[in-house]
């Protein structure tokens, strides 16, 4: 390790951004894979030799260049806020930390905005506010999360329920990614392109530099709205998500008790009701209100949103993030990541209650698909008791129509996230044919003596 490092300092020339204290390393080899139950004793203790944090696409290219020759795996890493051990390198190596490439170069008149990886959402969206243009979509975990991070291993979160996910609407435009060979290339990825290596977490290349397509900003206001029942919030909540005459950014169900385990916000929440968080927009709030009443429903929150400094801010309880306070309430819950058709889902909600009862709570973000029909995401909180309980469910709901991405196995195409025609793998082939890049991610790789052979 010290002779990797000693060289990795020499090809950087800075000492300082070439990492080896075990600590330091051991928190940079990290992400959150610890939701997972099933995860967390398979990667507990996994960590990188060495971690490079580089500052430009030569730095990259030239490490890169060094680990091909002497095939030391590299794991890129954005800011470790994914779930499902993307950043996690199972055989040691270098982790390429790319928090440091972190510059938004521009925002055109498009509202396409031109950015490093490293880049925090919360910055973006900060920066964008203040030039009329808002993100499209991003994951609860926007203070932390890196653009890079979220292209290679997220799908939607906030907004998507108006714009959909990131692989719908051309959202990202368009990136540079940096090849694992012999000789490192940048190669433009555009238009339909892009799918090659989004959420392929990093196992076929390096993403440098990002076009991505924001929204006009709308002024928006958060609501928190109540109901006695599941039923009722849900169906108050299609009404909305639904139809094009609400202008939202998040529409997010909660089966009661899910409320009750965001302690810091008990002041906004009925007691044992079933709760819909609402970012609407600012003009239709009291509209919104009207009808939440209507329905039978009670309002107990309801002010302008403030951006992301609002106290408080109901994103930080929705997505992946409400999985999060149900494991502060009780370390037995972890999660699914599921879709429900939109024609049955009522059906679908009435067979896995009678089956698991307050084993698998509700959880519904709904969300708009590529096709341009908004239908009920889910990240249903679910009890743990054993791994192969848990995989009964999952099995359960995939025979009962529902559609489950599992976020506890950790390779690519086990997340249900896989492209049929295997672009990411036929990218890999093509960009990384020693397999170094993030190995043991993709289990589909098989590598193939021709391609160094090709490519050397």
């Amino acid at each position: 390790m010290s002779n990797l490092a000693a060289e990795l300092d020499e090809i950087l020339g800075d000492a300082t951004r070439v990492l080896t204290q075990p600590q330091v390393v051991e928190r940079l080899s990290r992400d959150f894979y610890w939701y997972s139950p099933i995860l967390k004793p398979q990667l507990d203790g996994k960590h990188a030799d060495v971690i490079v944090q580089p500052l430009n696409t030569s730095e990259i290219q030239a490490v890169l260049r060094y680990c091909y020759l002497h095939e030391i795996p590299v794991t890129v890493r954005g800011s470790g806020t994914g779930n499902y051990g993307q950043a996690v390198p199972l055989q040691r190596g270098v982790v390429l930390d790319l928090q440091r490439m972190d510059a938004i170069e521009e925002i055109d008149e498009q509202g396409i905005a031109v950015c490093e990886p490293g880049v925090k959402l919360g910055s973006l969206e900060n920066y964008a506010r203040d030039r009329g243009w808002e993100l499209r979509c991003y994951p609860s975990t926007i203070a932390k999360a890196s653009l890079g991070g979220f292209l290679a291993g997220g799908s939607g979160g906030i907004g998507s329920v108006a714009h959909g996910g990131l692989r719908d609407f051309q959202t990202v435009r368009a990136f540079e990614v940096v090849t694992m060979e012999q000789e490192p290339r940048i190669v433009l990825h555009e238009g339909s392109a892009v799918h090659d290596v989004l959420h392929a977490w990093g196992t076929n290349g390096v993403i440098t530099r990002i076009w991505f397509a924001l929204a006009p900003a709308v002024q928006w206001a958060q609501v928190v709205a109540n109901f006695p029942t599941f039923t009722q919030a849900f169906d108050f909540s299609e009404s909305i998500a639904t139809r094009d005459s609400w202008t939202k950014r998040l529409v997010t169900v909660f089966e009661s008790p899910i409320p009750s385990f965001f302690a810091p916000i008990k002041q906004v929440i009925e007691k044992d009701a079933s709760t819909i968080f609402f970012l609407i927009a600012e003009t239709q709030r009291a509209a919104l209100l009207a009808a939440a009443r209507s329905a039978g429903g009670s309002v107990s929150f309801a002010e302008p949103y403030a951006g992301l400094k609002s106290a408080p801010l109901l994103s930080d309880y929705t997505w992946n993030h409400t999985t999060l306070w149900a494991m502060k309430a009780d370390p037995a819950y972890t999660y699914l990541q599921c879709g429900f058709n939109p024609d049955t889902s009522r059906e679908q909600f009435a067979l896995l209650k009678n089956k698991y009862d307050t084993d698998f709570l509700l959880h519904i973000e709904w969300m708009k698909n590529g096709a341009g029909a908004v239908s009920p995401g889910s990240i249903p909180i679910v009890r743990f008791s054993t791994p192969e309980r848990l995989n009964e469910m999952v099995d359960y709901c995939r025979e009962i129509g529902v559609f489950v991405a599992n976020p506890h196995v950790n390779h690519v195409e086990g997340g249900g996230r896989y492209r049929e025609d295997n672009a990411q793998l036929q990218t890999k082939y093509r960009y990384d044919p020693r397999g170094l890049m993030n190995p043991g991610k993709m289990a589909t790789f098989v590598r193939r003596v021709e391609n160094e052979v090709q490519t050397a």
